[in-house]
Formats: structure tokens, C-alpha cells, sequence
């Protein structure tokens, strides 16, 4: 097997303090050779050994865990199962990649039901080796960068899920169903307005399950294309398809015994709908390219922005897929919604990032507690999150001010923001007042509806007619306007 070039890696995990070690373990000397070759010239650390004993023994020993483990399944001394259980059980940050002479279906499935991220088969070329570590460093450098945020938040507010479900009575009762469904199996179907947190509650219901500490996988399914989708889905056989050089288990088999989030499950094309149905029916998966079933233990969870059942009248998505997913259904409200939520979050989000860009700010100042509270958050959750990102960076106090806000919260820029249903302390004008409220919320529905004068009048509840009157009344139209009616109504 000789040595070729490839494409060079990464030199080290970002942010980590050197290059990746991978661990080599082969009984044979010119394997082991190739591979430490292979790996250096890419930019990783090689340490290669010779059987299973001193690998296990190694892998105890060693103070931080290796990132990748590329392991012979049969060698004289044991089963490279051995080295990949020794693994795992250090660090489940670990990835491991066996290799075999010896290829058969029944060994490829019990190697990846114990945890491996890929099964390969000898004799293999360096290049698809590299390619292969590459993705499996990738997928160890992001669940490491997971578990240490989430260790971070969990410091700064170890009642964070219970933030979660804060925000009156409809969160808390949907915290109480997430702690009733979470011990079952049951598929959960999880709508909501984008950036609610959906998948936040999908987690929540995975971490309260006997399926925690187990994989949580995730895919978008409106972000890659139909035959990428499929593959990621349920796999591949290597040569099933142009550019399959190896075998690929999918988030399935990848997910087995643990739960597989489908995000933005409206998205998916028909014909992945109806071999999604098949899976969720059987509870077996047919990578492409193969002819036999693979069986897995996962629990569904699925999350959609969009409305479903309308989607179901109109033929765009499966009804028995539908009934399938929709066993139980979490509604999550929009932010605005939820009583008191935006301020404890908004603090939450402010301790987090002041830890990680090492500044002393502490909470939010009166004044921009109630610009928050006054604003209808389109973005939910997630704007808010951004938002405290940013205010937190240009904050030059001990709390965020109502200045370090963007103008379109505090509704400076233009004039000042009105505040809803509270009469000013020395009185007011009330046709002023009530021109400034109209003018604040059509530019608002502008901005929300893109400058598309019929989506602004819908999210106002109004005619298009009406809309243009009010425009015009407070000087709003702009010149082009009638030229653009007959486009838009």
C-alpha cells in the first residue's frame, strides 16, 4: 500500500494547545507505518502500537483522551472491540474507526452498535483514510466544544433548564409534559415560530430520558439536497454511488440507542418522506446501495417552524407521516408571549457571555429592562440571544444600559419609544402619542414584512388599502408607491 498525497488537514482542532494525537493500534508493522506516515504529513500526532493490550493500557493511562482512535478489529492479543470499549469509556468525545480484512455485514453492524463512527475495510488508500480521521476530528472537536459550553452555562446558572420552562403558566405546563414524556420512547412533534427552541427542548426531553449520555444527533432537513439527505439519513455502501470511496452508517445507525432529531421536518421531499415513514413503521434502515435491513433502537424527535397541517392539505407533505411524527405535540409560544421570560433570560444570556469575553457586567439597568419587555421580538429566543451577545460587547458599565440596546429596540434615531399602556409622569398629548405608536408599528411591520406593503398589512391585521391610507397620512409612502400597487395587491 503505498503512500499518496492528499489534501492537508488541519494542523490542530481550533482552539485546542497542539495538533491532534490520533492512536494507531495494528499487529502489522507495515499498516501501522503507512498510517503514522499518512497522519504526520497531514499535521496530526501519531502514537502507533502493536496489539490491544498496551493500547487499553495506554488509553486508562493517559490523562486527556485521544480525539481519534484508528484500530485493527482482529489481532493476536484480542478484538480491536476491546480498544474501541477502552475508548469510549475514557471519553465519549472519542471517535474510533475500525479497520478489518475480514468484511462481513454482521461484523460492520455490531462495530458501529458499539459506538464506532465508521468501519473500513482493508485494503484501503491513505487518502480515504485522511479524509474519513478528518470528518471523525470534526465531529470530536465539536462535541468536545459542546460539552464545555454546556458545562460553562451549567456553572453560571445550574437552574438553566428550569429557565427554560419559565415564563407563565404555558411553559410551565410544557416543562411538566417534557418530565412526564421524556422516560418513553415516543415520537414528539415539536412546532414553533423560528428561534423559539425547539431544539432546546428537544435536548431537554433526550437529557431527562434513560437515553442520556447517549448520542443526540441532529440534522436540518431542508439543508442538503435529496440524494445527500438520504444517505445522511440511513447510509451508504461504499461504491453505492459516485464518491462513495467508504461505507457510511448515517444519523440512524449513528443515533441507535440514543435520539435523532429531524429539525425543520417540513422540509423534506416527498419520496424521502415516504422511506422515512417505512423506517419510523419497521424500525430498520437500508443504507443506499444495500439490500439488507439494518435494525436500530432510536427514539424521533421532530421540530418544524412551518404549518404542517396546512402543508398536509395542501399535498405537500405525507398525512400518514404526519400522524406518525404528531403523537404528541409541543406548541411553543413566541417570546412575547411569555410572561417575564425575556428578563431572565436576558440576564442568563448577559452571565454567559461576560465569562466568555472576560468582562465584569452584571444584569441589565431599568431602563433596558423595560425597552426589552416593550419589544415584540420577531427572532424570539435566538434575537435575544444575539442581541445580549452584542450588548454585552459594547457595554462600557456594570450593566447593560438602555444605549447599549440597538436603535430598533429603543426607538432611538427616529423618536422615542412608546411605552405601551403607560401614561408619561407629567401627562401627555394623546393624538401625539398615539401618531408616534402607529408610526413605530407600521415601520416595524415594513421592516418584519421586507418592504412588501401586503405582508405588513397582514401582520397588522388591516386592508392593503388601509395600510397605504396610513402611510400616506404620516408621510411614509415613498414616491413609487402607485406604480407598485397593482404588484402587490
Amino acid at each position: 500500500m503505498a503512500v499518496d498525497s492528499a489534501p492537508r488537514g488541519p494542523a490542530a482542532v481550533e482552539g485546542g494547545p497542539g495538533p491532534p494525537v490520533i492512536l494507531v493500534v495494528d499487529d502489522e508493522p507495515g499498516i501501522r507505518g503507512v498510517l503514522e506516515i499518512t497522519f504526520k504529513r497531514q499535521g496530526y500526532a501519531v502514537v502507533a502500537l502493536p496489539g490491544v493490550e498496551p493500547a487499553c493500557q495506554l488509553i486508562a493511562e493517559r490523562r486527556e483522551p485521544f480525539p481519534l482512535v484508528v484500530t485493527d478489529l482482529v489481532m493476536p492479543d484480542g478484538s480491536g472491540l476491546a480498544v474501541l470499549a477502552a475508548a469510549r469509556k475514557k471519553s465519549p468525545q472519542t471517535e474510533v474507526i475500525v479497520m478489518t480484512a475480514y468484511s462481513t455485514v454482521e461484523a460492520a453492524i455490531d462495530t458501529m452498535r458499539q459506538g464506532a463512527y465508521d468501519f473500513v475495510t482493508k485494503p484501503f488508500s491513505p487518502s480515504e483514510m485522511v479524509a474519513l480521521a478528518q470528518k471523525a476530528l470534526e465531529k470530536s472537536a465539536i462535541v468536545a466544544e459542546n460539552e464545555r459550553l454546556r458545562a460553562r452555562l451549567d456553572s453560571l446558572r445550574p437552574d438553566a433548564q428550569g429557565e427554560l420552562f419559565s415564563g407563565g403558566p404555558v411553559m410551565e405546563r410544557i416543562g411538566a409534559l417534557v418530565a412526564k414524556i421524556a422516560p418513553t420512547r415516543t415520537t414528539v412533534l415539536i412546532t414553533g415560530e423560528s428561534g423559539t427552541g425547539k431544539e432546546r427542548v428537544a435536548r431537554a426531553l433526550h437529557d431527562a430520558s434513560d437515553r442520556a449520555g447517549r448520542p443526540f444527533c441532529v440534522i436540518n432537513c431542508g439543508a442538503l439536497p435529496e440524494a445527500l439527505m438520504e444517505s445522511e439519513l440511513f447510509g451508504h455502501e461504499k461504491g453505492s454511488f459516485t464518491g462513495a470511496t467508504h461505507a457510511h452508517a448515517g444519523l440512524f445507525r449513528q443515533a441507535d440507542v440514543g435520539t435523532l432529531l429531524l429539525d425543520e421536518v417540513g422540509e423534506l421531499p416527498p419520496l424521502l418522506q415516504v422511506k422515512l415513514l417505512r423506517v419510523l413503521q419497521e424500525r430498520k434502515v437500508r443504507p443506499v446501495g444495500s439490500t439488507t435491513e439494518v435494525a436500530v433502537d432510536v427514539r424521533v424527535l421532530a421540530a418544524t417552524n412551518r404549518d404542517v397541517e396546512q402543508d398536509v392539505e395542501a399535498g405537500r407533505f405525507r398525512k400518514d407521516l404526519y400522524y406518525r411524527l404528531n403523537v404528541i405535540r409541543i406548541e411553543l409560544p413566541p417570546l412575547r408571549e411569555r410572561s417575564g421570560a425575556v428578563r431572565r433570560l436576558a440576564e442568563r444570556f448577559v452571565a454567559r457571555f461576560a465569562a466568555e469575553q472576560q468582562k465584569e457586567v452584571r444584569g441589565l439597568t431599568p431602563d433596558a429592562q423595560r425597552a426589552l419587555e416593550h419589544y415584540p421580538f420577531p427572532g424570539n429566543i435566538r434575537e435575544l440571544e444575539n442581541m445580549m451577545e452584542r450588548a454585552v460587547a459594547l457595554a462600557a458599565g456594570p450593566a447593560i444600559a438602555h444605549e447599549d440596546l440597538p436603535d430598533h429596540v429603543t426607538g432611538r434615531g427616529t423618536e422615542p419609544a412608546v411605552r405601551w399602556a403607560e401614561l408619561p409622569e407629567g401627562g401627555c398629548e394623546l393624538d401625539a402619542l398615539l401618531e408616534r405608536a402607529e408610526r413605530q408599528l407600521l415601520e416595524q411591520a415594513m421592516r418584519r414584512a421586507g418592504g412588501k406593503r401586503t405582508g405588513a398589512a397582514k401582520l397588522l391585521g388591516i386592508t392593503f388599502r388601509s395600510l397605504r391610507y396610513r402611510l400616506a397620512k404620516l408621510g411614509m409612502a415613498s414616491e413609487d408607491d402607485s406604480a407598485e400597487d397593482d404588484g402587490e395587491k
